[in-house]
């Protein structure tokens, strides 16, 4: 039997899935019937509904689609017209700029090849010819464009634009184009930048100033420009030339879903930097969505889903108002039960309707024990009932305070524990108050931690009235005095005039009123911007005549425990500190005039030898002068030539003796302005004389024009003269051969830290420090000579760090051999000096050999 004559299936097997659908749907509950009902016809409107939209959708993208690729086209062609006009441009004014670079062409000539390109090319408004320096040397424009002198005496100036063109085409030897401007009451323009080029050397450029409205103009063909919106923009997307448009102004003329404007944008090349031509389609038609087909199919798609919609609403809000009913009872419940904070109701003649789980946990008592018991509750300790009772009375009439009761509750276990009662009315669903609402907070452990902070606070103020050192507090702009401990009352009294009298010696300025609602006061911290100092002093030192006490007076502001804005003044008494620091600076003083004492002390012997020199010399003119005299045998001439010779001698005794005296003469530090290189001939006079005793050979290197140091320079010179004498006394002690005997001096300026110093290097040839001596070499009272009192190095450093510089002690090696040390310390300049260092590695100008 053929296939398309088979036999019909049983009416058994072809009722079967309808009887499976039966079964199924009487399976449901009637709420998911009702559902399903309500859903199926639904769901048959939104298939229908989308099918229909689907082909709408299908339809419009086909022709958005169609669209978009011959705006695409044209685009791309009016980009390509363009930029091979901007190419034909570039060639002819390359031709140009080689022919000014190769050649000084005349203005005459100049003027006229410009004009000559201008006029075959509308769209160019200035040729402007700019030398390597940035100076114009001739600028032409066009009749319809005036020249800009402003931009001129930039270019002149060498006014550096955001992005320098000019630089980019003296770097790169390429023209350049720079990125589209507006310039007030002008078109959009474009700079273009041809470097001009002789044998390799970059002679300038020739800048170009297109006109963007002119480029779109000439550019963009006629017949795409009817059919599209075509427009010029920038990096920004601002509009340039052409038109555009938005789709506010679509939308004016369309639906509000309308699809959006099919444009298409490229970037403008050769010239880059952002210039960008963009094409948008008009929209003519509305396309299919504004067919009434559609929308009869919407309307009466809208309707029958509306009217299944509210039908199944409808159902859908009975269900969820019971559900609802269902979920905030047990919500409330739940609540309830979780507080922690114990809730009892009371109706109007006082008796208990309702307890919460908190309640009942606190007080150990049930809620079948309370609920319907009347005054005196198991809870009532019995020692309280008649207070207990007067403050039901008072609650149940209303005349409870909103910050509630504080009374003692009884548990179930006997102990007893504090709490806090807040009152409120309960009022039914109708309006009507049907009784009292209590709530119950245990506030044992505040009462407990409020102790104990109060006990804190008595400890607190009895350690402040124990210092010694008077602490005050008073509120910005009030005379009022917040605290005052013991040691201000037996000083001041009680009023604010002594913190008064504290904050003016320490030169803090005064507090003056502020008011929070000006835009002087940080809303915030509370705090005048305008009035507080810059920054607090740590501590200052004043003298207080009327105590006849120096006080260390230390002030800070603080927020009081009421909001205000108070100072803080601690004064300390350093009376004794003080006289102490006097002292010690009087015995540092001694100290000073000790050493160089002692220095002088030690270079006895070798002053002697330098003294005896001009004495001896003094005594054998005087003898020759007198025996010559007696035998007259000398004439005036002679005479007058031996008295010469012989008050030289007594000058040159005069002045080795003045320097001494000037070098141990005590005096008080006297620090001025003084010049490092007197200082240090000063000091070299006198080590050259200890020098010579031993034999040892000083080279000294002194950079010319130091600049001045604010120094106390007798301070200064005892520190070189200590070091120089050290060095030789080291060199000697080494017994080093006599080319080797030499003690080097240099002193140049440099930079620590990026700070100007000047900065002095002794260097010996000696046989160095030993490293436990190098540890302990500062140390007061240490010495490693037989004779020495070990204050000389201590001194010296005392010295150099009182005037803010540092000293600095290293061996010299060569190999693992020791050779010599160097002992360098320097001292700040007391002038600014430029930011750049001078390097270490100057050659010397002037060097003295002893």
């Amino acid at each position: 039997m053929p296939l398309s004559k088979s036999l019909p299936l049983p009416k058994a097997l072809q009722a079967r899935p309808w009887r499976r659908l039966k079964a199924w749907w009487s399976r449901l509950t009637p709420q998911r019937q009702d559902r399903f009902a309500v859903l199926a016809p639904l769901a048959a409107v939104v298939l229908f509904l989308v099918a229909i939209l689907s082909a709408f959708a299908y339809l419009r993208l086909e022709e958005i689609s169609r669209e978009r690729e011959a705006i695409n086209r044209d685009v791309e062609y009016t980009q390509q017209r363009l930029r091979l006009r901007l190419l034909e441009q570039q060639e002819q004014l390359g031709r140009f700029a080689r022919e000014v670079a190769s050649r000084e062409i005349s203005h005459n000539d100049f003027m006229t090849r410009a004009e000559a390109l201008a006029n075959l090319y509308p769209e160019l408004q200035s040729l402007t010819w700019i030398d390597e320096r940035r100076r114009v040397r001739v600028d032409y424009h066009t009749a319809n464009f005036p020249a800009l002198p402003q931009k001129t005496n930039e270019l002149a100036a060498g006014t550096q634009a955001p992005v320098d063109n000019f630089g980019l085409a003296r770097e790169l030897l390429t023209p350049i184009y720079s990125a589209p401007n507006a310039q007030a009451d002008l078109s959009s323009s474009l700079e273009l930048h041809l470097p001009l080029i002789e044998k390799a050397r970059f002679k300038g450029t020739l800048l170009a100033l297109y006109s963007v409205d002119a480029m779109f103009r000439y550019g963009v063909p006629n017949e795409i420009n009817a059919k599209y919106a075509m427009s010029l923009h920038d990096a920004q997307g601002k509009l340039l030339a052409g038109t555009t448009m938005s789709e506010g102004k679509l939308k004016r003329h369309l639906l509000p879903w309308a699809s959006p404007i099919n444009a298409y944008e490229m970037p403008v090349s050769p010239i880059g930097n952002g210039l960008t031509i963009r094409g948008q389609a008009y929209r003519t038609s509305l396309g299919v969505i504004g067919s009434g087909l559609f929308w009869l199919v919407m309307v009466l798609s809208a309707i029958t889903a509306w009217l299944l919609l509210a039908n199944w609403s409808h159902t859908r809000r009975r269900i969820r108002a019971q559900d609802a009913l269902v979920q905030e009872t047990a919500f409330r419940r739940a609540m309830e039960d979780s507080m922690l904070t114990g809730m009892r109701a009371l109706d109007l003649q006082g008796r208990i309707t309702y307890v919460n789980p908190a309640f009942c946990q606190m007080t150990g008592w049930n809620e079948d024990d309370l609920v319907g018991k009347t005054a005196p509750f198991p809870y009532w300790p019995e020692e309280d009932f008649d207070m207990l009772k007067q403050r039901l009375s008072e609650e149940l009439a209303g005349h409870i305070l909103p910050s509630g009761i504080q009374f003692r509750v009884k548990r179930k276990n006997g102990t007893l524990f504090d709490a806090r009662l807040y009152v409120s009315p309960l009022i039914d669903a109708f309006g009507m108050q049907t009784g009292w609402m209590t709530s119950m907070t245990d506030i044992t452990e505040p009462n407990r931690a409020r102790e104990q902070l109060a006990a804190s606070y008595d400890r607190f103020t009895t350690v402040l009235e124990a210092l010694d050192a008077s602490i005050s507090v008073a509120p910005l702009g009030s005379d009022e005095l917040l605290f005052a401990n013991k040691l201000y009352r037996q000083w001041f009294g009680t009023q604010v005039e002594g913190h008064v009298q504290l904050v003016a010696e320490a030169g803090v300025p005064p507090p003056a009123n502020s008011d929070e609602t000006r835009d002087a006061v940080d809303a915030f911290a509370g705090l005048p911007t305008d009035q507080l100092a810059d920054k607090e002093a740590e501590s200052a030192e004043i003298y207080l005549g009327s105590l006849g006490l120096w006080l260390e007076v230390r002030t800070r502001y603080l927020s009081w425990v009421d909001g205000r804005l108070a100072q803080m003044v601690i004064a300390t008494d350093i009376t004794a500190r003080r006289y102490a620091e006097e002292q010690s600076q009087v015995q540092a003083e001694r100290a000073q005039t000790a050493s160089r004492l002692i220095t002088m002390g030690e270079m006895a012997s070798s002053v002697a030898h330098e003294l005896n020199q001009p004495l001896t010399a003094i005594n054998n003119y005087c003898h020759g002068m007198v025996s010559r005299i007696k035998s007259k045998q000398i004439n005036e001439d002679e005479l007058l030539g031996a008295l010469e010779k012989t008050a030289k001698q007594a000058n040159r005794a005069g002045q080795i003796i003045h320097r001494i005296r000037s070098f141990v003469k005590r005096s008080e530090p006297n620090r001025s302005i003084s010049s490092v290189a007197t200082m240090v001939a000063e000091a070299v006079e006198l080590a050259e004389i200890e020098l010579r005793r031993r034999n040892v050979k000083l080279n000294q290197y002194l950079v010319p024009n130091l600049p001045s140091v604010l120094v106390d320079p007798i301070l200064i010179e005892q520190v070189l003269l200590n070091l120089l004498k050290n060095a030789a006394e080291s060199v000697d002690a080494a017994q080093r051969p006599s080319a080797q005997r030499i003690v080097k001096l240099r002193v140049a300026q440099t930079y620590v830290n990026d700070k100007a110093v000047v900065e002095f290097v002794v260097t010996d040839s000696g046989q160095g420090i030993a490293p436990d001596v190098m540890e302990r070499l500062y140390e007061a009272f240490y010495s490693t000579k037989a004779d020495g009192m070990g204050i000389g190095l201590s001194l010296c450093r005392s010295i150099v760090e009182s005037h803010m510089g540092r000293m600095k002690a290293e061996n010299l090696y060569n190999g693992g051999v020791v050779t010599g040390c160097c002992f360098t310390f320097w001292i700040p300049i007391a002038d600014p000096l430029p930011t750049a260092p001078i390097k270490r590695s100057v050659q010397p100008t002037l060097q003295i050999s002893s």
